[in-house]
């Protein structure tokens, strides 16, 4: 078992030998993901559930605007701060009112701060609870997804609501 560890001890400084990578806190990210994926598909086999077939295109259009939403909503909103809180530390507040943070601590704090700080990384933790809410909740899954989506449609409008009053239609002059 030594043995064993020595060699990953090796390949973790191999990886990265002049940078502090947190690799065993990647590890048990990984494998806390993967317990949840296990677990889900042994609920989903104990309660004769299946996922679909073949997902339709209109789910995997509303899953797909409703990850990216709520993935910014996890990551970036002040109302959510709290819950990042004990694994990444504030920097600044962007123009568009999101929160920009970095992660703290060491070993599987970090991991996770890097996780919870960045909406890219948050995705395949919210895709995978909507694919599996559309296992065990299709009807409450779709009400979700939807409100995160015209969420996500009444934020474009707006960007390009303000866009137009700083240099469209009210800001032209006409000589």
């Amino acid at each position: 078992m030594t043995a064993v560890v020595d060699r990953l001890r090796s390949i973790g400084e191999g990886y990265a030998p002049n940078h502090e990578r947190p690799l065993r806190g990647y590890v048990m990210t990984l494998s806390g993901y993967l317990g949840v994926c296990g677990g889900l598909v042994g609920i989903a086999r104990l309660t004769g559930r299946r996922a679909p077939e073949r997902p339709t295109a209109q789910d995997v259009v509303l899953v797909s605007v409703a990850t990216h939403k709520l993935s910014r909503l996890l990551a970036k909103q002040s109302i959510t701060s709290p819950l990042r809180a004990p694994f990444a530390r504030y920097e600044r507040t962007t123009t568009t009112g999101e929160i920009g943070e970095r992660a703290r601590g060491s070993g599987v704090a970090h991991t996770v701060g890097e996780l919870v700080t960045c909406p890219f990384c948050l995705s395949v933790w919210v895709a995978t609870g909507l694919a599996a809410g559309l296992v065990f909740a299709p009807r409450l899954t779709r009400l979700a997804a939807a409100t995160f989506t015209a969420v996500t449609a009444s934020d474009m409008l707006q960007l390009a609501y303000a866009s137009l009053q700083q240099g469209g239609v009210h800001g032209h002059t006409h000589s």
